[in-house]
């Protein structure tokens, strides 16, 4: 319950008790205060005026009050739907699929050293290679937008397969390990150079270590993963890693 206004106030420099609805003693003549309050119907004084409550705009589709949701990371989803559609139709029995694959000499078919990575002999192989590419794609995504994971993921991994075009050529070589290695040094050199800073991250890395130790190990679970396309991709990734250090955050 709201109290009402005071009876009385004391003057400081006479003691004296008068109306608060005065600005000077009428005993002292000292001033009391500047102006009078203003009075409602009835004689009562104006409460005081309550603060306005900041207000959010209006809120989207399963947006929590508050929080603002990340934008959907549609060009991670795209680097998982692909490879997954094209094993179940090459598994099905497909024949063009063999056309996708890089191995033996290529010839003028240059388009296999990106192809290659969509297509996967082993499930165990394709759930590691695309579970990495989910984590360091979303994670670079939000960090950059869209171009950056499908940047990062086509262009070190074709150059992984070129470098087992260009080291071994015959060799067989498919799925996304060298693109994921790609991703994951790209995402982890900005937190790599800040640690070396004496800055305090936020991210994993032991985590990612272990990740990127998984991936780099593949060649030797499965004869589709090849050593130098991991090799090829992750350096790469770290030198795109470095370029994209330097640019803001999303």
């Amino acid at each position: 319950m709201a109290s009402g206004p005071d009876l009385f106030v004391v003057c400081k420099s006479c003691g004296s008790e008068v109306s608060p609805y005065i600005t000077e003693c009428p005993y002292c003549g000292t001033r009391l205060r500047k102006r009078a309050p203003k009075l409602e119907r009835g004689g009562t004084p104006k409460p005081p005026k309550r603060p306005s409550r900041p207000r959010l705009g209006p809120l989207r589709a399963g947006e929590i009050p508050g929080i603002r949701p990340d934008r959907r990371p549609y060009a991670t989803f795209l680097l998982l739907v692909v490879p997954i559609v094209l094993t179940i139709v090459a598994r099905a029995g497909w024949e063009g699929a063999v056309d996708l694959v890089l191995g033996g000499p290529i010839d003028a078919e240059w388009w296999r050293v990106v192809t290659t990575q969509f297509l996967y002999g082993g499930t165990g192989y394709e759930v590691a290679a695309l579970g990495a590419v989910a984590i360091f794609g979303i994670l670079l995504e939000r960090r950059h937008g869209a171009w950056a994971p499908l940047f990062v993921f086509l262009v070190g991994g074709s150059l992984g397969m070129l470098l087992v075009v260009g080291v071994d050529e015959g060799s067989v070589a498919l799925g996304g390990n060298a693109g994921a290695l790609a991703l994951l040094a790209a995402w982890a050199m900005r937190d790599v150079l800040a640690r070396r800073r004496g800055v305090e991250i936020e991210g994993d890395l032991l985590g990612v270590l272990a990740i990127a130790t998984l991936l780099v190990l593949l060649p030797l679970a499965t004869v589709d993963a090849h050593a130098l396309a991991g090799l090829g991709g992750g350096l790469a990734g770290i030198v795109m890693g470095l370029a994209l250090a330097r640019l803001p955050e999303r």
